[in-house]
């Protein structure tokens, strides 16, 4: 068994919790001078220090793997693109930055990031707007960073809505219902029909619920329950949003709706109802949308979230892509990396799921750092309703690990053990690693192509050093 030398990480955890050394010592069991030499990777993490930091601080045990910055030098490789294309800097150089001093690399990342956004500025791609805020990244990038910093996981939050799902009795096939019932009783709010486009508008003034008449029961479930978080639990949602985000920021608004939006599947989807069925089922996501009533998406996206300490699932990656690649919903609670930049694989079965709807595809998939993991995806389409309206059609993706994959009923007849089983896929041709790779649609970055004018390869872009085929 190789020794896990992890001094960054354990010093980070440490600090995010305000202990000092002695403190933390304490509570491990050891003393201050050996918790500084782990610190320093002076000594290895043990067995039964590391299962003592998972009891106290309900970190899962890979937090402190390497595959914890896995994402991390995805990223860093993507931000500096051409630093390693000029071959300043090698993979090998960002993996050892980004394993012992990772917040010296997510500094790095931002400057990188900057220096993009600049550059795409002087060369008038960006949008005026986005040129007046002077930010790094968008506000939709930072509420994905802000979920994915707690692991998808929102505990408090998650906490209170069970506990409302319990007060307000939040049954399969009873929550529209129940939600409507509350929301009169406790704070005064009626129903009304939507005329307009809108899905729902919700009038403070009137304490009237429009809901349009297009919602499924149980998107219609969701919309009650998001009303009633904010209502409800304003004060623990504006809390938590400003955590990261300044008070008034267009971002801090975007993360009291992806909070109250967290809010309402835990409402509607109980943690541990949820678990447990999900456990029994196998994580089957058909027969968990048949016994809660819910929508596939709904059911994938809750399955992301199931991260509780002592009551953990099954960490799962959650993607909604469309046609053209674009990722319009993308959530992890693994290290698994999405490019920012967009041009996903196409190799990935997300893509596939287009030629079949309704049939979940199945895809154990490899990693350029040879990280395995098993993909369901699967097509849905939603109409606006009426002749002739243009719906939407998306494929959603829901992955995990291949250590977890038994845990899944998709994972029957696969062998998980043979790597060469595996389809190879990567971030984005742009800084995808996998050099033979025939569906490439740009050249390898910091590597000198192949070129010969007496010869072709079946992969597009050979480089040298390679054999290509």
């Amino acid at each position: 068994m190789s020794k896990t030398y992890a001094g960054a990480r354990l010093r980070r955890l440490r600090e995010e919790r305000g202990m000092n050394q002695t403190d933390l010592a304490r509570v491990l069991g050891i003393s201050p001078s050996y918790l500084n030499q782990m610190e320093h990777d002076s000594r290895p993490l043990t067995v039964p220090v590391l299962l003592r930091l998972t009891e106290a601080f309900g970190v899962d045990p890979g937090f402190f793997s390497e595959r914890d910055t896995t994402r991390l030098i995805a990223d860093l490789r993507e931000a500096l693109a051409g630093e390693i294309a000029e071959s300043h800097v090698s993979a090998a150089d960002l993996s050892d930055l980004a394993t012992r001093l990772p917040g010296i690399a997510k500094v790095l990342l931002d400057l990188g990031r900057r220096n993009q956004q600049l550059s795409e500025r002087l060369a008038g791609a960006a949008d005026v707007r986005d040129r007046d805020r002077g930010t790094t990244s968008t506000p939709h990038e930072e509420i994905r960073d802000f979920f994915y910093r707690r692991q998808n996981y929102l505990h408090d939050i998650d906490l209170a809505a069970e506990r409302l799902a319990g007060e307000i009795g939040i049954r399969p096939g009873e929550v529209v219902g129940a939600l409507t019932v509350r929301l009169a009783d406790a704070h005064g709010v009626h129903l009304a029909a939507e005329p307009g486009a809108r899905l729902h508008r919700y009038d403070n003034t009137t304490r009237t619920l429009h809901l349009s008449s297009r919602l499924r029961p149980g998107q219609r479930a969701f919309r009650l329950a998001t009303q009633l978080a904010l209502l409800e639990h304003g004060e623990d949602i504006d809390r938590l949003a400003t955590e990261d985000f300044p008070p008034g920021s267009s971002t801090e608004a975007l993360a009291r709706i992806g909070i109250a939006n967290y809010f309402a599947a835990a409402l509607i989807l109980p943690y541990g109802r949820f678990h447990a069925y999900a456990e029994q089922s196998r994580y089957d996501i058909e027969r968990l949308t048949d016994h809660f009533g819910l929508g596939y998406e709904t059911i994938c996206h809750r399955l992301s979230t199931l991260q509780r300490p002592r009551l953990r699932g099954v960490p799962f990656s959650f993607v909604r892509v469309d046609r053209a690649g674009n990722l319009s919903k993308r959530q992890s609670a693994t290290a698994f990396h999405f490019s920012r930049a967009g041009g996903t694989c196409p190799l990935w079965n997300v893509y596939e799921a287009f030629a079949a709807p309704g049939r979940i595809h199945v895809q154990i998939a490899e990693m350029p750092d040879t990280q395995r993991y098993l993909w369901t995806a699967r097509a849905v389409t939603r109409h606006r309703g009426g002749w002739g309206a243009p719906g939407k059609t998306y494929a959603i993706g829901l992955g995990c690990e291949i250590r977890h994959a038994h845990r899944l009923v998709y994972s029957d007849g696969l062998d998980l053990t043979n790597a060469s089983a595996a389809t190879p896929i990567g971030m984005g041709c742009r800084v995808c690693e996998h050099l033979d790779c025939s569906q490439r649609a740009a050249p390898p970055l910091g590597r000198p192509l192949l070129i010969d004018q007496n010869s072709s390869t079946f992969v597009p872009y050979p480089v040298e050093g390679d054999q290509p085929l």
